[in-house]
């Protein structure tokens, strides 16, 4: 195909802000159709975009426009009936972050797309910043050996003020489902998804009632490699605290900022390169590679790298991480 006809479901904060946008970046996009159930966003947001193709129905959407594909950009609630009725309907999907509230109802998702033979995608745009691709090579080529120790965490305030957002019946969760699952999933990616043994976990909820505002924790994985992961929307920060420390055996690596150190006999080398994107930049362009690699594995020219097969294996253990803050012990995956 020339080019991927691309529908949107859902016109809030990150369709308006990073899905839409990037559409008019990727030669291979075209921007035919977007459903939004809120009439005024609907005609505001298709107005400023130039879409001519609006429906406050997805359903209609899926029935009268030729779209190929379908980024799914609604509350997390609603994400299990319209993916599988986009997959049904015979249209590759892009699902935002998290795939499911469950991992039951990620893997119900995750049997319409084989079922139906199309290709689901979720949306871990933190694979995509092009300083964690950069690590991902370095710990394919070895530099720094055999990773052991994952340390990182996200401190910032939470992404959404919508109502639906708090309320764990509707979003899945809280901090976790909203900067941990990013996080995790990173790590688990950095260190090609291993198996895992156990979590622990202890769960926060200072300014929140339904949902957890902060997480603190502890996986291991059935290779001896630990993942540390702390989270919060409420820990007190001058600013947005995001990073990420690979240690391996040879060597280890940093973001935010950005770090290489390599062990040489005897001696730690500094390998970090002289320049590096910016926060903001890096942050842009994940999500701008994030549509360039969907729109590419539709076209048969990649495969997709944040499948939803991974999306319900971490849902899996985000579950665990839950049931050991309940429980107050160590659950085994």
């Amino acid at each position: 195909m020339d080019k991927v006809k691309l529908g949107v479901i859902g016109l809030g904060g990150v369709a308006q802000l990073v899905h839409l946008p990037n559409t008019a970046k990727v030669t291979g996009a075209d921007l035919t159709a977007v459903a939004e159930i809120n009439k005024n966003r609907l005609l505001t947001i298709s107005e400023k975009f130039n879409v001519k193709q609006k429906f406050t129905n997805y359903h209609d959407m899926l029935e009268k426009s030729d779209i190929d594909a379908v980024i799914v950009a609604t509350p997390t609630s609603t994400h299990t009936e319209i993916a599988i009725d986009c997959l049904n309907a015979g249209k590759d999907v892009l699902v935002e972050k998290p795939l499911a509230r469950t991992y039951l109802e990620a893997k119900k998702i995750v049997d319409a797309a084989k079922k139906n033979k199309r290709k689901l995608m979720v949306g871990m745009n933190l694979r995509y910043r092009p300083d964690t691709m950069l690590l991902r090579s370095f710990i394919n080529t070895n530099e720094i050996g055999d990773p052991f120790y994952i340390k990182c965490g996200w401190i910032r305030k939470q992404s959404s003020s919508e109502k639906w957002f708090t309320k764990k019946e509707e979003s899945g969760g809280g901090v976790i489902i909203d900067l941990g699952i990013h996080i995790l999933d990173l790590a688990l990616w950095l260190l090609e998804y291993p198996e895992i043994s156990s979590v622990t976990s202890q769960n926060f909820y200072h300014y929140t009632k339904s949902v957890e505002d902060t997480s603190i924790a502890c996986v291991k994985c059935k290779n001896s490699a630990v993942i540390n992961m702390e989270v919060s929307w409420s820990l007190p920060v001058e600013k947005d605290h995001f990073f990420l420390d690979v240690y391996g055996t040879k060597g280890s690596f940093s973001i935010n900022p950005f770090r290489l150190y390599k062990k040489v006999e005897n001696d730690y080398i500094n390998l970090t390169p002289t320049q590096v994107d910016n926060p903001t930049v890096l942050f842009k362009k994940s999500y701008l590679n994030e549509l360039k690699s969907f729109i590419g594995a539709i076209k048969g020219l990649n495969p997709i790298f944040s499948p939803g097969e991974e999306a319900v294996q971490r849902m899996k253990i985000i579950e665990g991480i839950y049931e050991s803050a309940e429980k107050k012990q160590e659950i085994k995956i």
